[in-house]
């Protein structure tokens, strides 16, 4: 059972931090949320920390442009920590080689191969085509609207290889407005039904964490998990994530399950516990959007 409430101020003064998911949450992949905003500008005047935890496969700062040109302003949060940045590590440490087969979109993706400065001696990364690959770099599909099985016959040949498949972005699909995308989980998902391996590196996935806790950190400031709450519309991703690093959950039903949990404002109690189950999850609290 989730505890549905009708404004985050109702609880957020059990809180220190608060990891907050952005597309569902905070924006829609066109423009932000002005409730969402709003609160979480509230939530950093009484002394909160709100650090944006994102499956985008982007750098921080390249996601701080887009937010920003979304219209979430600079005092919403207080750090950004993205699958991008965690999986980039682990690409210049060299965990699928140096040779590698790019799947993404150019130019959106391009930010992906900035050398990191925090990495020493960092692999030499070089984009191949996929018959002359050590490993695979996934951002996303090359076309987010088509059907995964196009994928197939190249996943084949890398699976025949023997390819591992950095995944850079967890989430399996996206709302931008009203149009459902693909992203680079399903592609991974697909990958690993195949016989394929597949790494992960966002949520629901410890590193992200990780990092998440590590910009708190470099805030000069220090949180046990006890204070800080997970908030996101992916039960799959935000909510088993939280759930997994033993944090508090903030479930924002009007996202990625608005249909299932039948959310117009608020979600229908008895749609919600049934989708629940469904899942097999739980949430400490829940509520339509974040507000």
């Amino acid at each position: 059972m989730s505890q549905i409430i009708t404004s985050f101020s109702e609880i957020s003064e059990r809180y220190d931090a608060a990891f907050v998911d952005l597309w569902g949450c905070m924006h829609n992949g066109i423009h932000a949320h002005p409730e969402a905003v709003k609160a979480m500008q509230d939530f950093r005047t009484k002394g909160g920390t709100v650090v944006l935890v994102t499956n985008s496969p982007r750098p921080w700062d390249s996601v701080a442009h887009q937010i920003s040109d979304f219209g979430i302003p600079d005092d919403a949060w207080d750090a950004i920590a993205t699958s991008g940045d965690s999986a980039r590590a682990a690409m210049f440490r060299g965990i699928v080689g140096r040779k590698i087969w790019f799947m993404g979109e150019s130019p959106r993706d391009d930010d992906f191969f900035k050398t990191l400065k925090i990495i020493d001696n960092p692999v030499d990364i070089q984009k191949v085509p996929l018959r002359e690959a050590e490993g695979i770099v996934c951002c996303g599909p090359f076309d987010p609207l088509a059907d995964l099985d196009v994928n197939r016959p190249d996943f084949l040949i890398a699976k025949e290889k023997g390819l591992k498949l950095l995944c850079a972005n967890p989430d399996i699909v996206v709302d931008r407005g009203d149009v459902r995308e693909w992203c680079a989980g399903a592609l991974a998902q697909l990958y690993t039904d195949m016989g394929g391996e597949s790494l992960y590196f966002g949520k629901p996935h410890p590193p992200i964490y990780d990092l998440a806790r590590r910009r708190i950190t470099a805030l000069g400031k220090s949180i046990p998990d006890a204070n800080i709450i997970a908030i996101g519309d992916g039960i799959r991703t935000d909510i088993l994530g939280g759930l997994q690093e033993d944090l508090d959950t903030l479930f924002i039903s009007g996202g990625l399950a608005a249909a299932e949990t039948k959310t117009d404002d608020q979600p229908d109690p008895e749609a919600l516990s049934t989708y629940l189950q469904k899942e097999n999850m739980s949430a400490t609290f829940s509520m339509g959007q974040l507000r």
